[in-house]
């Protein structure tokens, strides 16, 4: 919350910043046929540098998220307790999964609008089991 105060008030001053700096002189007198000398002799006002310091603002905030999130809790596949490790489609949107959660294997049916448990498995391949 005080991150998106800070970050609405550094804007407010940069748009009133720019606004003062973009703000037409009165003294100067424009004509449309000497656009090209009054464009070579006038500068931009120091804009310039207000939008690079606040680019370069941006870029170190930019910067400080990307690290602070890259440094918080692993999102890889280790960190998962709850995994889908197979599916199978058995035609007309319905599929067998084999879903996991916290080291134990589920038998799943999905269809439109449900979702089955039909077996829990084992760790023992199919091969080994006994009827």
């Amino acid at each position: 919350m005080r991150l998106r105060r800070t970050l609405a008030a550094g804007l407010a001053a940069f748009t009133l910043v720019s606004l003062a700096a973009a703000a037409p002189d009165d003294a100067k007198i424009i004509f449309p046929g000497a656009a090209s000398a009054a464009s070579s002799t006038t500068t931009g006002g120091g804009l310039g540098s207000v939008t690079l310091l606040v680019g370069l603002a941006l870029a170190g905030l930019g910067t400080w998220l990307v690290w602070r999130a890259r440094n918080g809790a692993p999102v890889g596949r280790d960190a998962r307790t709850l995994a889908i490790h197979e599916t199978r489609s058995l035609g007309n949107r319905q599929f067998l999964v084999v879903a996991s959660y916290e080291d134990k294997k589920f038998l799943l049916g999905v269809c439109p609008g449900r979702i089955d448990l039909l077996v829990p498995l084992d760790e023992r391949s199919p091969g080994e089991r006994s009827s």
